[in-house]
């Protein structure tokens, strides 16, 4: 993945900060992952794999210019269930299979202009810092009865070193610059910018979660995850959602290999 974002095809239509990140990743078989992929995608891929990722995260200072900032409305802890797509065009993306956010306005929203499967639920984190580092407490559960729940605890740990041998790696796992949905019949691509991450690695001290089972990957919460990145956060900006046109052929998995470490 390039290190810089993309320019936005198009004006900005959201702005918002997303901070205190949590990514939690597992590798599985492309072949588990496509039949949740909308049409005119397939599994995005590096060394024969792709990735189910679990991310908590702040999501702060929604703002729809020329608007001003929504500072408490647009600021709730969110936990998300992601898949890793591309498309015929060769535009890389996440695929939402949950996102549980902590305020029902948003909620609501999201679904009506984007069809993105948000979630109302019960959301915070907790802030611990003490002499065996800074942890980042995050526990949610959707509302209404038998809602999944989650909770994740992690510790901070170094900043994650542009020439480390998985560095290529973190970055394609956090540098998606955009999403595909179905929505209204069409799958949409929606772009989105921010400055490069600021990640580091973390150590994953507590997860006791159902997100996972509710998206189809029961297994996953079962053993320890693959990746554990975390970051302070970025400011990012998207533009309007575009269809994208599905191509008659099936798509196959393009794999990409990450560069021997030096």
């Amino acid at each position: 993945m390039p290190h810089e974002a993309p320019p936005l095809p198009g004006r900005t239509v959201v702005e918002q900060r997303w901070r205190d990140l949590v990514f939690l990743h597992w590798r599985v078989e492309p072949d588990r992952v496509a039949p949740f992929l909308p049409a005119g995608t397939r599994p995005d891929v590096v060394d024969g794999s792709t990735w189910v990722g679990l991310i908590p995260f702040v999501l702060a200072d929604t703002r729809f210019p020329p608007l001003p900032p929504m500072h408490r409305l647009g600021t709730f802890v969110e936990v998300n269930v992601r898949l890793y797509s591309v498309d015929h065009d060769g535009n890389r993306g996440v695929v939402f299979r949950t996102l549980e956010a902590g305020r029902l306005l948003p909620v609501i929203a999201a679904r009506v202009a984007f069809g993105l499967p948000y979630h109302w639920a019960s959301s915070r984190v907790v802030h611990r810092v003490d002499a065996s580092g800074h942890e980042l407490d995050f526990r949610s559960r959707r509302h209404g009865p038998g809602g999944p729940s989650t909770r994740i605890r992690a510790r901070l740990g170094e900043p994650v070193r542009a020439d480390a041998p998985d560095a290529s790696l973190a970055r394609f796992l956090t540098a998606r610059w955009g999403f595909h949905e179905q929505h209204l019949g069409r799958t949409v691509w929606a772009r989105n910018t921010h400055e490069p991450w600021p990640l580091l690695r973390a150590e994953l001290v507590e997860i006791d979660d159902e997100l996972l089972a509710a998206s189809g990957f029961g297994d996953l919460a079962t053993r320890h995850p693959d990746s554990v990145l975390a970051s302070s956060g970025v400011a990012t900006a998207f533009s309007r959602p575009r269809a994208i046109e599905a191509p008659a052929w099936r798509l196959q998995p393009i794999t990409r290999r990450r560069p021997a470490p030096a």
